[in-house]
């Protein structure tokens, strides 16, 4: 069989693993879209926020940061989160999850001055926030799975797949392509995949998050400035490229698809970030939304199915996929080459999918 593994997706999840994999044999990563990092990758705020998401997300974050800054896709960015005085309850939540230091409103005016004296109340910062060159990763790990004699091959939707003798058969709009061990990293689709394989879903939610471009506020400088979050992730905001990136931070489920903004639901997000600033949102030059899909628990799944041992899940990621993908990455590679997690072994058990093993 000429693959050892195949690798359904390529968005960061499939291609980092893919890379990871390229190391242990021949990969064959198939994606459906005409171009990587089409959907969820494709559209992420490219923030990597080392307290983002539960406590286990945090410490795959953490494993995460040599290999970021190594690759040398970090730059500075730091995060500010900042609330009405109603938001009281939802602030001292974020104070103590995120390990904020806490800023008078003058100092966080100091950091973003088109914030509203009026409405400002409460602010913190961490300056553990970087921006991801998010492309430059997904075309690096491309590079090692062709290196290692891996193909990569867009426009290429999976039709049907096979259990074989010798692994599976997977057939895709290019042709067949057949492997060893199935790799299912097809993001909000992958209880689909999972479903064509014969292999029980596990229950994942896609949930549409949506983003406007703004110019610069007021024409400010914007290259400063941190990223900046209502508390209780009532909206945030992040400088890119001289203009400005707001999002209505909402989580609705919807089926896998390709997303787009909900007018309303983004027009009020606006709304919100517009209480807290002194410059109204004129013209939205664009808008999108992309789908950061979850397991029922809200974790990362990454490991062998228990019913199917040579079908792995390396899946909902959740909106973190970029940040964790190092970790992620690495933990499917010790997992397939039978090694010891280097994250530790009581660490990668609670991302296991045999978690929702009746």
């Amino acid at each position: 069989m000429d693959n050892d593994f195949i690798v359904i997706g390529g968005g960061i999840a499939g291609v980092s693993v893919g890379a990871r994999l390229s190391d242990l044999g021949r990969v064959a990563l198939v994606e459906a879209e005409a171009g990587l990092g089409y959907h969820a990758s494709g559209r992420s705020a490219a923030l990597f926020d080392m307290c983002l998401g539960a406590p286990p997300i945090v410490a795959l974050n953490r494993a995460s940061h040599d290999a970021h800054a190594a690759m040398g896709g970090l730059s500075e960015r730091g995060l500010m989160v900042v609330g009405r005085a109603e938001d009281a309850a939802a602030f001292a939540r974020d104070v103590a999850h995120m390990g904020l230091v806490r800023l008078s409103p003058e100092e966080a005016r100091a950091r973003m001055p088109v914030l509203n004296p009026a409405s400002l109340a409460f602010a913190g910062f961490n300056p553990e926030a970087w921006d991801l060159d998010t492309d430059r990763m997904i075309q690096a790990h491309v590079r090692e799975i062709r290196a290692g004699g891996g193909s990569v091959t867009t426009g290429a939707r999976v039709t049907a797949i096979t259990r074989i003798a010798a692994g599976w058969r997977v057939e895709t709009g290019k042709g067949p392509v057949e492997g060893r061990v199935l790799v299912n990293a097809a993001g909000a689709w992958v209880d689909e995949v999972a479903r064509m394989a014969g292999v029980a879903p596990l229950g994942f939610v896609p949930m549409r998050r949506s983003m406007a471009r703004l110019p610069a506020p007021g024409g400010q400088d914007l290259r400063g400035w941190p990223m900046v979050v209502g508390a209780g992730e009532r909206w945030y905001c992040k400088p890119d490229a001289g203009k400005l990136l707001v999002s209505p931070a909402e989580e609705d489920p919807v089926a896998p698809h390709d997303a787009f903004a909900d007018d309303m639901v983004l027009a009020e997000g606006l709304a919100r970030y517009e209480e807290m600033v002194t410059e109204p949102v004129t013209r939205v030059e664009t808008n999108w939304a992309g789908l950061r899909t979850f397991a029922p628990d809200r974790l990362l799944v990454i490991g062998f199915d228990p019913a199917e041992p040579a079908f792995f899940w390396q899946a909902g990621q959740g909106g973190v996929g970029f940040q964790t993908a190092p970790a992620a990455s690495n933990l499917a590679a010790d997992l397939v080459a039978g090694r010891a997690p280097a994250i530790g072994a009581e660490l990668a058990a609670v991302f296991s999918p045999g978690r929702f093993a009746p």
